[in-house]
């Protein structure tokens, strides 16, 4: 069977859409935005909306997938292996990722920033763990995939929580924070190694 070859134009108005929603985020509060605002930010119709999302909920997860997430998980999942070096530059990315969003979503939209958060902290959380699970699964493919699992699911959001605790709390550099963070951190992955 033949893979379906998806129309460029289609590509181009879903992204429309996306990056219509993403500027008005920066305008109202989530809550605030309708179907009719989003259309008219991106010039199409209702009907071109509903052909690509089922509604605004669909449309803000598809767009904090597929414009925020994947940049991050594309950075995360370039490592090899869990050391000192692939933790630090995990960190720095997600600080970094904390801080573009934060610039991204000016002092008028602190309210459509709380709205997102949760969902991007779900989300985030769950592709960390799925990128510590592969490194676990590389270095440690002799233990137990359920200890695995768990090692992945701690690791993941002790290092979001510390990313999150870095941009609320903290007045180091990143690098200063992590590497204080560091050895509790090694600490904790070489016990799992055992």
């Amino acid at each position: 069977m033949k893979d379906k070859k998806v129309d460029p134009r289609s590509i181009r108005t879903r992204r429309l859409l996306i990056e219509a929603f993403l500027r008005l985020t920066t305008k109202k509060d989530f809550k605030e935005i309708t179907i009719k605002d989003i259309t008219d930010e991106a010039t199409v119709n209702r009907a071109t909306f509903y052909s690509h999302f089922l509604d605004k909920y669909d449309l803000m997860d598809a767009g904090i997938i597929e414009d925020i997430i994947e940049n991050v998980v594309k950075n995360l999942s370039q490592y090899d292996q869990l050391n000192e070096e692939s933790i630090i530059n995990i960190f720095v990315t997600l600080t970094k990722f904390h801080t573009d969003l934060a610039t991204q979503f000016d002092t008028q939209c602190r309210r459509s920033y709380a709205s997102f958060s949760s969902i991007i902290e779900q989300k985030l959380k769950k592709e960390l763990e799925k990128v510590f699970y592969s490194l676990f699964l590389k270095q440690q493919s002799k233990l137990d995939l359920k200890d695995l699992k768990i090692g992945a699911a701690v690791i993941s959001w002790g290092i979001y929580g510390a990313s999150v605790d870095w941009k609320d709390n903290s007045s180091l550099s990143a690098e200063q924070y992590i590497n204080i963070a560091l050895p509790f951190i090694v600490t904790e992955v070489n016990h799992f190694k055992r």
